[in-house]
C-alpha cells in the first residue's frame, strides 16, 4: 500500500513538472512558427494543460481500466471548477473582461451535452471516441477563428497572453522541452495509474471512484498551477481560460480515449451523480463569470462556495458504492 501510495504521489510530481515543460516547449515552438499569441494560448497552451489527463485516460485505458479513466475526465472537469477556480478565486478575485472566453463558455456546455448524449446508452465505443475525436478537431478550428477575429478587437485576453508567452527560445531547446515533457509525462501517467489501481483494489472502492477524486486532483494540478500564477499577475481573464480550455479538451480527446482504446460501459453513477454535476458547477461558473448584466467577477464568496460544493462531493464520493 505504501509504495502504491508512493508512485501516485511521485506519478503526480512527474505529472505537473513534465505538463509545465511540454507546454513551455509547445508554446515556443508555435511563437517560432509564427503563431499569434492568443492562438497560442486558446490551442496549444490548453492541450498541453490537458495532457496529463490526456496520457492518464490512454495508459488507464490499454492497461484495461477504462473506468479510471472516465472517471479521470468528468473529475478533472468538476475539479477544475470547483478546486482551481475556487482556490483562484480566493487568491484573488476573477473579473473576466474578455469576449473571447464570453464565446467559449457555450462551446464548454455543447461539447458537455455532447458528452451526455453520447454516453446516453451507457455505452463507450469506438464510435464515440471517433466522434469525440472530430468534435476536437472542429473546436481547434473555432478557437483559431474566433483568436484570429479576436486580434483585430482589442480582447485583453491577446494583451495578457502575448505577456504570458514572452520570451525567446531556439526551436531546438523548444523541441527538447517537447520530448523531456512527453517522455515525464508518460512515466508519470505509468506510476499514477499503477498505484491509482492499486489504492482502489486496497480500499475496496471502483476504479471510477479513485479516477474522480485522486486523480482527477491530481491531474488538476498543472491547471491550478497555471491559474494561480495567472491571477497574481493580474491575468484573471488567463485563469479562467485555463478552466474552460481544460474541460473543453476533457470532454474531447480525454474522453475519447478509452472509447477508442478499449470500449466499456459506462457505470450508472456517471450519468446519474458525475455529469449532472458537472454541469451544474458549469453553470454556477457561468453565471458567476459572464454576469447577468454582461461584467461578470467571481468574487471571494463565490470562490469559497465553489471549493466547499467541491469538498462536499468529494466526501459524498467516498461514501458512494
Amino acid at each position: 500500500m505504501l509504495i502504491s501510495v508512493g508512485a501516485l504521489v511521485v506519478g503526480l510530481a512527474l505529472l505537473v513538472w513534465g505538463s509545465d515543460r511540454f507546454v513551455l516547449g509547445a508554446a515556443a515552438t508555435a511563437r517560432n512558427l509564427g503563431v499569434p499569441s492568443l492562438i497560442v494560448g486558446l490551442t496549444v497552451v490548453g492541450i498541453g494543460t490537458s495532457a496529463p489527463e490526456i496520457l492518464v485516460s490512454a495508459v488507464a485505458a490499454l492497461d484495461g481500466n477504462p473506468g479510471l479513466a472516465i472517471g479521470n475526465a468528468f473529475g478533472s472537469n468538476i475539479a477544475n471548477i470547483g478546486l482551481v477556480a475556487g482556490v483562484t478565486a480566493l487568491v484573488a478575485p476573477l473579473a473576466v473582461r474578455s469576449q473571447t472566453l464570453k464565446r467559449e463558455f457555450p462551446i464548454m456546455v455543447v461539447v458537455m451535452l455532447l458528452a451526455w448524449l453520447l454516453l446516453a446508452d451507457h455505452t463507450l465505443g469506438r464510435l464515440d471516441g471517433a466522434v469525440l475525436m472530430a468534435a476536437f478537431v472542429a473546436v481547434l478550428v473555432v478557437m483559431v477563428v474566433i483568436g484570429r477575429r479576436a486580434r483585430h478587437t482589442g480582447d485583453p485576453l491577446e494583451a495578457q497572453q502575448r505577456e504570458e508567452l514572452a520570451g525567446e527560445m531556439g526551436i531546438g531547446r523548444a523541441l527538447l522541452w517537447i520530448l523531456v515533457g512527453l517522455l515525464t509525462l508518460l512515466l508519470g501517467s505509468r506510476a499514477i495509474v499503477w498505484g491509482a489501481v492499486n489504492i482502489a483494489h486496497a480500499l475496496g472502492v471502483s476504479d471510477v471512484i479513485i479516477g474522480l477524486t485522486v486523480v482527477a486532483i491530481g491531474t488538476s494540478l498543472p491547471e491550478l498551477g497555471a491559474s494561480v500564477a495567472g491571477v497574481l499577475k493580474g491575468e484573471s481573464d488567463i485563469a479562467i481560460g485555463n478552466v474552460i480550455g481544460s474541460n473543453i479538451f476533457n470532454m474531447l480527446p480525454v474522453l475519447a480515449m478509452p472509447g477508442l482504446l478499449a470500449p466499456s460501459t459506462v457505470p450508472n453513477g456517471i450519468l446519474r451523480r458525475d455529469l449532472p454535476i458537472m454541469l451544474g458547477f458549469s453553470v454556477a461558473l457561468l453565471v458567476m463569470a459572464v454576469g447577468w448584466r454582461g461584467e461578470g467577477r467571481v468574487n471571494r464568496l463565490e470562490g469559497a462556495a465553489l471549493l466547499l460544493a467541491f469538498c462536499a462531493y468529494q466526501a459524498y464520493l467516498y461514501g458512494s458504492p
